[in-house]
């Protein structure tokens, strides 16, 4: 599509969305604001070749972190959906590490671990200069400061989950054996091994991120989209339509 990315058709004859509406789901983008602009150009024309009455863009989570440009991503998102759009933003185990460094600077060398500090950085942290001078809690003092207060309220609203049709969204995965109505947010922000490796019938089909694949994975149970956008540069969208389902990607 004009050079943005690459559509792929897929097809399943079984599981469904409600007639009239499409869904794009969006993997784990981790400060890639660019990717995250060439994708919503993709869907924009997505959209515009293929009508639908109701679409619904579902994002997964992990906005933040490793990636240049968190701040971007979370601007982006706080700008709102398009008059046509239904949004809902799910929470990664990603920005919760952010919501707790901000009241806990104890966590700082773990959530440094995981990218951290380039978030930090992407909102006008003098990270270098603060930890020497502050440590960990100057680095949350400060990142409390410059951090936009719609960004702040955008964290704060974040879902854990949510089901469309015969598809449940979150961003880790479910622990096998628990409805879904019943799932912890801590499994549905960090679970891996339990969820990736169990053949369960879920009772909808889990469409997750979290754990990065080269393509994106399609099991009886589950889809995984999260395609390492921040280092492959491959930021996957599932879209959903009937019992259609299609990929674009960056």
């Amino acid at each position: 599509m004009n050079g943005l990315g690459t559509s792929h058709e897929l097809l399943d004859t079984t599981a469904s969305v409600p007639d009239g509406v499409r869904v794009y789901a969006i993997g784990d983008i981790h400060g890639r604001a660019d990717l995250l602009d060439r994708l919503h150009a993709l869907i924009e024309a997505d959209f515009a070749s293929r009508t639908a009455s109701i679409v619904h863009i579902v994002y997964l989570g992990d906005y933040v972190d490793r990636g240049p440009d968190s701040s971007g991503v979370v601007e982006r998102l706080a700008e709102g959906p398009k008059g046509f759009v239904q949004v809902s933003l799910l929470r990664g185990n990603h920005e919760e590490m952010l919501l707790r460094f901000i009241e806990d600077s104890s966590v700082g060398p773990t959530w440094r671990q995981l990218g951290g500090l380039e978030t930090l950085l992407s909102y006008g942290v003098d990270v270098a200069r603060v930890l020497k001078e502050n440590g960990y809690s100057g680095l949350s003092e400060q990142f409390r400061e410059n951090l936009p207060l719609r960004h702040l309220t955008l964290f704060g609203q974040l879902e854990p989950s949510i089901t469309i049709g015969d598809y449940f969204f979150c961003h880790a995965g479910v622990r096998p054996g628990i409805p879904l109505e019943q799932q912890k947010q801590q499994d549905m922000l960090w679970i891996r091994d339990q969820f990736l490796d169990a053949t369960d019938d879920f009772g909808k089909i889990v469409v997750h991120g979290h754990s990065p694949v080269d393509h994106p994975v399609f099991r009886k149970n589950r889809i995984n989209i999260d395609t390492g956008a921040y280092a492959t540069g491959r930021l996957t969208c599932l879209v959903l339509e009937g019992r259609s389902r299609r990929i674009l990607s960056t």
